[in-house]
Formats: structure tokens, sequence, C-alpha cells
């Protein structure tokens, strides 16, 4: 049985950015060079139609003959035919020349197309702003398709803190660093609920305030109004009394102003301004 066609493309250079390119950002594109008269790309091609068939759309094939499209032939350096090159997200990842045995060449297919458990992934990804209900759904799903994934587990923790779940994304937290590390979006969420934390104990940023009013000197109470300032969003404010500290005592309080800055510009993210301007003025005061 042949392929279904909606599956199949004859690619010119004048559709190869929409028929690979961009087809490619949604499903993996195998690109078929042949020749009418090239003999085992006749014997491929039924081949390739059949497992297209079979993965039922999961990926593209684009034929290119190379008689009428040399242009592309020359752009892909092809020196024999068949070949065939898969495109993922608009690049080229993977080639193989002549012919694969038929299972060969499923597993090599099957290597390119997402698992189960990617797809919700992204499906996950592609909501996690706007709904991080719908996104911890779809990643729990994955996640029972695949309980080793720890890529899985971190998005279900950052959904978690989105959701103001922090005791249970505490728990993945610590799971993941009982490996011995913590990637850098982890060790975000970390000091995010250190931060919370600390600044649920102070009792938010008003209390926190009517505290330290009644003994301003105090040191401890400086820092707990800087937590809860931190999860409030006063990052300037907060960090400013965590600089105050530092300046007056550096080997006392400050050791724990100093943490707490460093927590904060973990939450900030490397991209931040303000955690690049602190940082300068942090590395000032303590060198």
């Amino acid at each position: 049985m042949s392929a279904n066609t909606t599956w199949i493309t004859d690619i010119t250079e004048e559709n190869f950015e929409s028929g690979v390119v961009k087809q490619s950002e949604q499903t993996p594109v195998l690109i078929d060079f042949w020749a009418p008269w090239c003999g085992p790309c006749q014997q491929l091609t039924p081949i390739l139609e059949k497992l297209l068939e079979e993965y039922q759309g999961k990926f593209h094939l684009a034929k290119i003959n190379i008689d009428e499209q040399q242009g592309l032939a020359a752009a892909f350096q092809v020196q024999s035919i068949p070949t065939v090159v898969a495109f993922l997200n608009g690049q080229p990842v993977d080639h193989f020349q002549g012919i694969l045995p038929e299972e060969t060449l499923k597993e090599w297919i099957g290597r390119l197309i997402p698992s189960p458990a990617q797809i919700l992934l992204q499906e996950g990804q592609d909501v996690e702003e706007e709904d991080p209900g719908l996104a911890e759904a779809k990643y729990r799903e994955a996640f029972h398709l695949e309980p080793d994934n720890d890529v899985l587990k971190l998005r279900i923790a950052a959904v978690l803190a989105k959701q103001s779940r922090f005791e249970e994304c505490a728990t993945i937290i610590n799971e993941l660093e009982a490996r011995g590390f913590l990637e850098p979006e982890a060790e975000q969420i970390k000091s995010q609920l250190e931060l919370q934390a600390a600044a649920d104990e102070a009792g938010g940023v008003e209390e926190a305030r009517a505290t330290l009013a009644a003994d301003p000197e105090n040191a401890t109470l400086k820092i707990a109004l800087a937590d809860a300032l931190a999860i409030a969003n006063k990052h300037g404010e907060a960090l400013e009394i965590c600089l105050s500290i530092i300046e007056q005592d550096k080997t006392g309080a400050g050791v724990e102003a100093k943490d707490t800055a460093l927590k904060i510009f973990d939450v900030l993210g490397p991209q931040s301004t303000l955690a690049s301007t602190y940082r300068k003025k942090l590395a000032t005061l303590l060198y």
C-alpha cells in the first residue's frame, strides 16, 4: 500500500523552505535524494513509504530528484544516491547513503521521532507560563511514562513553585539534590523556596518592617525583612539591606546577609541587570 501522499512532498528550490525547514519544526523530515534511473533508489522508496504509513505521518518524506534539482544536490554535497538526510527543527541532524535493511531503517527513524513523553513535555512547556496547572498535568502524565526522567521532575517542581505548592516542590528539589548536583534552574527554585520559608517566618513585609522598627539595629531582623522583600519582588530594596549589613559586619551577620543576597541573585537569574549590578557591589565590598 502506498503511503498517504499528504506526508510526501516533491521538493524544489522554491518550496524547500516550507517543505523541509518549516515542516521539520513540526515533524522530522527525511530528504530522499534520488533519480529515476537509480535502481537502489527504486528499492528504497517502497521501504520508506511503508514506514511512513506505519508511523502515520510522524515524519514527512521530502523527495528531491537530483537531475531536476542539481542546485539542492550540490548544496548538500550529494556524491551518490540514494542519500537520505534527516531534518529536525530546521537543521540537518543525520544522514545515510545507500540502502539500509528495513529494521535498521526503522530504528534510525525511531530515534528521530519524539517519544510520547517528549511530546507531552513539549505540550507542557508550551502552556507552562499561562496555565501551570495544565502544564503540571502534562508533565505528570509524561513522568508516568518515564519515571526516571529528571527533566520532567524539574519541570514538575517549577510548576509547583508557580502554584505556591512549596512543600511538594521542596520534596522534588531534595530528590534531585540527592544526586549530588542541581541544574541552574533547580538551584534557582531551591533559593526561592529558602527565601519563601524565611519570609513566611518573618510574617511578610509589613510585619517584618514593624518588628524591625521596634529594634532597628538588629541585623537578624533586617535580614528577615530582606527575605520578605525578596519574595514580594522588591529585590532592589532587599539587596540594599543585605549590602548595608555586610558593609558593617563581614564576618558576623554579614555572612547570613551574603547568603540571602546570593539566593536573590539565583532567583533573579543570570540575565538580570539588577543582579549583575549588585554582584559588582557585593564583590567590591568583599574584596
